[in-house]
């Protein structure tokens, strides 16, 4: 069997660009791994690849999703694998591309995430206890039914708290039960591209403002005036719960938008973090992050 290449990192380092052209070169399809792309209607803000940015690429595991709707780890997990299992069965080697690190390890690895798919009324019910009675009594009903995870997560954790409840009552079992040991289920090749702190910064900062130019604002405003307001899932995705609040509160644009690229950075962060805990991740200095240096590294063991 072949193997997967998994191109991740973070946000605005040029993934999907090296994706493609991997892609191309290898003459094989994509798979994304973005938890906010999965999701119709969120283009701008999701930095969603347009049309000539996948130069004739065929992408899976975007658009897949109404925007009211919930979506989990597991859901992506059920989509994703038998595009997989297609792909290597044709002799392609599937490319992974994205920056939603659980996605990319439910690939990888076999991890039970709860065996609980997405539950919208139970969600919803968390979500209005949520508005109603507020964060520290819904992490108290988590703290009864589980308090092993409760000890692993913030107060203020709030998609995670409700995630964690939704499995323990749509399961039955407790998320702190279900022994989330990493099983390797692919040979994979997985990269990053590893750029200098300040200029990842910069990049962000340039993506956030051709968001604003492209008309982020109307777009958080059309999915508002549908009914997506912030209960939903998708609209938890930065750069919208941002405008939100900022729309709200009648706030500039220029709030908005230094608020965006913070929040951004902090997330860049994060997933860096995340991603130096994959196992024999390699990361790639930009002038290495090339279709013909991965192409050495997958086919001669590098």
């Amino acid at each position: 069997m072949g193997k997967l290449l998994i191109i991740c990192g973070a946000t605005a380092s040029g993934k999907t660009s090296l994706a493609v052209q991997c892609a191309k070169k290898f003459k094989t399809e994509i798979i994304s791994a973005d938890s906010q792309l999965v999701y119709k209607g969120l283009d701008i803000g999701t930095a969603k690849p347009t049309e000539e940015e996948k130069q004739g690429i065929i992408h899976h595991l975007i658009d897949v999703a109404d925007p009211r709707q919930s979506f989990s780890v597991f859901d992506y997990a059920e989509m994703a694998i038998p595009v997989v299992d297609k792909l290597l069965s044709e002799g392609k080697t599937p490319i992974i591309c994205g920056g939603t690190g659980f996605y990319i390890n439910s690939l990888l690895f076999d991890f039970a995430y709860g065996h609980a798919g997405a539950n919208s009324a139970v969600r919803e019910k968390y979500a209005e206890i949520l508005k109603e009675q507020g964060k520290e009594y819904l992490f108290s009903l988590l703290c009864e039914a589980d308090p092993e995870t409760a000890e692993k997560l913030h107060v203020n954790d709030v998609k995670r708290v409700i995630r964690a409840l939704e499995i323990y009552e749509t399961s039955g079992t407790k998320k702190s039960e279900q022994h989330d040991e990493p099983v390797p289920k692919y040979e994979y090749l997985a990269v990053a591209i590893d750029y200098p702190r300040e200029e990842l910064y910069r990049r962000i900062d340039i993506r956030v403002d051709e968001m604003f130019e492209r008309g982020l604002v109307e777009e958080v405003e059309n999915l508002l005036a549908q009914g997506i307001d912030e209960s939903y899932q998708c609209m938890q995705a930065i750069g919208y719960k941002e405008i939100v609040k900022c729309l709200k509160n009648g706030d500039k644009h220029s709030t908005m938008r230094d608020i965006i690229k913070q929040n951004t950075r902090h997330y860049a962060k994060r997933q860096i973090t995340f991603f130096k805990k994959l196992p024999d991740i390699k990361w790639l200095a930009p002038n290495d992050a090339t279709p013909e240096k991965i192409e050495e590294m997958l086919y001669d063991g590098q």
